[in-house]
């Protein structure tokens, strides 16, 4: 219903690169060493994945959200960590530059961003203002030719792998969601540095670090969209990366389901309540699978944002969600197997938990779905 033939080549391309090149011994070195394969991430690129919905004109693949779904979903199913590098560029770095970017601007960043020549990161949670974006204080203030920037972000996935950073700060701090505007940050630039990257239970492999701004000189040519218009392009830019995560987590959740079944078929005598803990599994997973479906669909087909916001941030709740049930139990169906470190219904135990949390915990979405159904 979703998805025509030339998904459908996607997928099978993007499946048969993670069969292929993400092997044990690639996710295990990104395991012991927090690094992740600089070779692997380059044939990601070159295969297209990092410019899935960047037009062709500027080096991208020029598809569209179904396409990223299924793209993610193949990726996350064998590696978590791996899908990450393919989200940020087609999700949180590279949606802010196609929302809103100037043409300059995109042939700067983005290009190099959907080629994999360059990365980029998404900087707008802060110490105090997670959920709540309208409560942050990094600030920018006007000078000449362009802004000084002032603040802190804190929990940035890439920030110390970053060549430029999409920042959101406050150009009038008497306003909270009206007041922020965006800007594209050198993070090689004088005044910008990084906290120690984040010692985290899961998804090793892709650093995640504080960005401290200390008087950074940002361009005027730099700022990206109008000023005081950057929380309305970080909330479109979340949409996608809503989208995004519930994909990797019904990947993961695949994963964690073909793992057990093929765990529980070697053994002998299992009780019928194990199989009908995997009927369970698999219903939910279908479910949340359908719903990511969805909001690709209408997010490619149907010009109402409205509805987009909504079933993305459907897709985000119960697939996250239904994502960490299915993990679970099947470290509880295979206790011996799922509980050691290093297998893989272990790693994506620890994987999988964050997908609730970040780019909007599981109670910003009923907030967002709820404020829908009431308004």
């Amino acid at each position: 219903m979703y998805f025509e033939s030339t998904h459908r080549e996607i997928q099978a391309r993007a499946r048969k690169f993670a069969q292929e090149e993400l092997t044990d011994q690639v996710l295990d070195q990104a395991e012991d060493t927090g690094v992740f394969s600089n070779e692997v991430i380059q044939k990601m690129a070159d295969q297209g994945f990092f410019g899935i919905k960047t037009p062709k004109a500027l080096g991208g693949m020029g598809a569209d959200h179904r396409a990223y779904v299924l793209v993610m979903e193949e990726i996350a199913k064998v590696s978590a960590v791996a899908s990450l590098y393919v989200s940020s560029p087609n999700s949180l770095s590279g949606g802010p530059l196609l929302l809103s970017g100037t043409k300059e601007q995109q042939e700067k960043y983005l290009r190099p961003c959907a080629t994999g020549e360059k990365m980029l990161c998404f900087g707008l949670t802060e110490p105090n203002a997670g959920s709540d974006a309208g409560s942050i204080t990094t600030h920018a203030v006007r000078t000449e030719g362009g802004y000084i920037l002032n603040g802190r972000k804190t929990f940035i996935t890439m920030a110390p792998l970053s060549d430029f950073g999409i920042i959101y700060a406050k150009t009038d701090r008497t306003k909270r969601t009206k007041g922020i505007s965006a800007f594209i940050v050198d993070m090689k630039a004088s005044g910008v540095s990084f906290g120690k990257p984040e010692n985290k239970m899961g998804l090793i492999g892709c650093a995640t670090s504080d960005i401290i701004l200390d008087h950074v000189f940002v361009p005027e040519e730099d700022r990206l969209g109008e000023e005081n218009m950057g929380f309305v392009n970080a909330m479109k830019t979340l949409d996608v990366g809503r989208m995004g995560v519930a994909a990797q987590a019904i990947g993961v959740a695949a994963g964690s389901l073909e793992d057990a079944i093929a765990l529980i078929k070697e053994k002998k005598n299992s009780p019928q309540g194990t199989a009908f803990a995997l009927a369970r599994m698999a219903s939910g997973l279908e479910a949340a699978r359908q719903l990511v479906y969805r909001a690709a669909w209408i997010k490619d087909t149907c010009n109402d944002p409205k509805a987009s916001t909504m079933a993305a941030s459907m897709a985000k709740l119960f697939a996250t969600e239904t994502c960490c049930r299915i993990c679970s139990e099947a470290v509880s169906l295979c206790p011996l197997e799922g509980t050691a470190r290093g297998t893989k219904l272990e790693r994506r135990f620890r994987d999988c938990r964050v997908f609730t949390i970040y780019e909007g915990t599981s109670q910003v979405q009923e907030m967002v779905i709820s404020g829908q159904l009431l308004a």
